[in-house]
């Protein structure tokens, strides 16, 4: 394999990457502000430049090339020399960081971008520490450029890494360089926004404080965030984000790079979809059905009822119907199918079903004609809820097994056999488990939605049942619910989604469920719990991701969920190293 020194490291490479792309891989620091991997290289910051050496293809004598070379745009070679800290590099890095910060104002301690700014690190690591310049700076307007994005244009360092998104990325083109020299700048085009559906990327590629996000301006310092690696809870597409959230509450979202799914890009849709989490709307207290009002209750109340309910089911040999959001996660319809087939017993038929799935227009690709699969196309998804699949592949498994009570070998055994202890029913959509549901007398539904879901159909079919109801905000059947229980969100939990391609990628928890709800895990790990010996008198056991998934992998072969699982890479949980002290 080909061989390049980079700083005195050998490095191997295939193909002919830059040699920038070669230092980064393995983990040598080459300064740069233009080249983003996922955008054309223009080598136009400069800062990047190199003395390189390469062999002499006749005598094959290594020979400086006389000038120095952008490391972003020249492509690596077999047994050049590389280096980035020479008396040249240096003070080329010197003058370029010089001439960036002659006009930048000195506004660190007010910018957003204050604590993840390039041009603060790499003034620190590469400049000067002393401005030589004495006239008065230039000032350059501050630009609301569309709904979502500032831009000071006094801090721009002109990468164009913007321009080049909106034209290569997202091919809307609003954004373009206008002026010379001094008096260049970043503008729109007229009559043209930034309002494009991937418009809040622009913010993160930034590599200094020139465009900022509205939502998060002034909101939080980010040394104080801690960073959460998660997966999109709000559509099918299962794209990687970042949770940064501060003593329990969130304030952004970012994405985590993943060439395989979202590359290095979210919608503005999953960008700022989040806000429900911290309505003020959020269902906080279970509730229950008492003489036609619903009064207030704690958890074990609400259990109680729920299995006083099914037991009289199971005397009475009534049907028990289940509906599962495509919002919870895996592990969630593993609990809810096992709890549900196993409290409902033996001789009483289970109708269970997926919740439905909402969808809105159709899968729209950036840039537009671009086919999905190329290598800088995005695609939102139409489908708006993260785990229909997983859910799916979760409760057709569980639909010959999931009556063992928690007893993995014997579920193992009879899964081996081929038998059951009892006929597997089929899974049911929405449409048709509304049609099934007509004799049921109980009905067990969980929403999780962070919009309305509850239709019309839906709520004349409940009628006259008896209904629990586990859900995160106020809809049609809360106020009407026998038994409501208070769920929480995605970034309320740990779990794993399956995204439209049939990946299944796991999250973290990123804050605390709302003050007096419970995650749907724990809600079906508790009720399960009172099922067996743990549950008598020795407390529940806490929701575990991880160990559920064991126990899936386990009791109904579904071994995907160990072996095929993709989890964030060790590095993505970042948490805040600032220490705060109580005055």
């Amino acid at each position: 394999m080909a061989r390049i020194t980079i700083n005195g490291k050998s490095c191997e490479f295939s193909g002919s990457p830059s040699i920038l792309e070669v230092a980064l891989a393995n983990g040598l620091e080459i300064p740069h502000y233009c080249w983003h991997e996922g955008l054309s290289v223009v080598a136009s910051c400069r800062i990047c430049l190199a003395e390189v050496w390469a062999p002499n293809p006749r005598s094959g004598e290594l020979e400086p090339i006389p000038r120095l070379l952008p490391t972003c745009q020249t492509p690596c070679g077999d047994g050049q020399v590389v280096r980035t800290d020479s008396p040249k590099a240096v003070a080329n890095q010197k003058a370029v960081m010089e001439y960036l910060l002659i006009n930048h104002p000195l506004d660190c301690p007010i910018c957003d971008q204050a604590g993840e700014c390039y041009l603060q690190d790499y003034s620190y690591e590469y400049g000067r520490g002393e401005s030589r310049f004495e006239e008065e700076k230039i000032k350059q307007p501050k630009k609301d450029v569309g709904p979502h994005i500032y831009l000071y244009s006094d801090r721009c360092i002109m990468c164009s890494r913007c321009v080049r998104f909106t034209r290569e990325v997202t091919g809307t083109a609003e954004l373009c360089v206008v002026g010379r020299g001094s008096g260049e700048q970043i503008d729109l085009f007229p009559g043209k926004a930034l309002d494009n559906e991937l418009s809040g990327n622009v913010a993160d590629i930034c590599p200094v404080g020139a465009l900022l996000d509205k939502d998060f301006l002034f909101a939080q310092r980010v040394w104080l965030l801690t960073k959460t690696p998660s997966i999109d809870g709000l559509t099918a597409s299962g794209d990687n984000i970042s949770i940064e959230h501060n003593q329990g509450r969130i304030y952004r979202v970012k994405p985590r790079r993943n060439l395989a799914v979202n590359k290095w890009w979210i919608s503005d849709e999953v960008r700022y979809g989040w806000k429900f989490i911290h309505s003020d709307e959020r269902l906080a207290e279970p509730r229950r059905l008492q003489y036609g009002e619903q009064v207030g209750t704690s958890f074990s109340a609400a259990y109680d009822e729920i299995d006083e309910r099914l037991a009289a089911a199971r005397s009475a040999e009534s049907k028990v119907a289940a509906l599962v959001s495509p919002m919870l996660s895996c592990e969630e319809a593993y609990l809810m199918g096992r709890w549900v087939r196993a409290a409902s017993g033996e001789g009483t038929k289970v109708i269970l079903g997926v919740g439905p799935v909402p969808v809105s227009g159709e899968d729209k690709t950036f840039p537009p004609g671009a086919c999905p699969t190329d290598r800088n196309a995005f695609t939102i998804r139409a489908e708006k809820a993260p785990n229909a699949r997983g859910v799916r592949r979760v409760l057709s498994a569980i639909g010959g097994v999931g009556a063992f009570e928690g007893d993995p070998a014997a579920g193992t055994q009879r899964l081996a056999a081929g038998t059951s202890r009892r006929a597997s029913e089929p899974l049911l959509e929405f449409a048709q488990w509304l049609a099934a549901i007509k004799d049921a007398e109980i009905v067990i539904l969980t929403g999780n939605y962070p919009s309305e879901w509850v239709t019309k159909d839906l709520t004349k079919a409940l009628s006259r049942k008896f209904i629990v109801l586990i859900d995160t905000l106020p809809n049609e059947l809360t106020g009407k619910a026998n038994v409501l229980l208070p769920g929480a969100t995605w970034a309320e939990k740990s779990g794993t989604f399956e995204n439209h391609l049939g990946l299944l990628q796991t999250f973290e928890q990123a804050v605390a469920p709302v003050e007096g709800s419970r995650s749907e895990g724990q809600i079906f790990t508790d009720l399960l719990a009172r099922r067996t010996a743990s549950g008598n008198g020795h407390g529940s056991p806490r929701f575990d991701a991880a160990a559920v998934r064991r126990g899936m992998a386990e009791s109904l072969g579904l071994m995907e969920f160990v072996r095929e699982v993709q989890s964030p890479a060790a590095g993505s949980f970042i948490e805040s190293d600032m220490e705060l002290v109580e005055l």
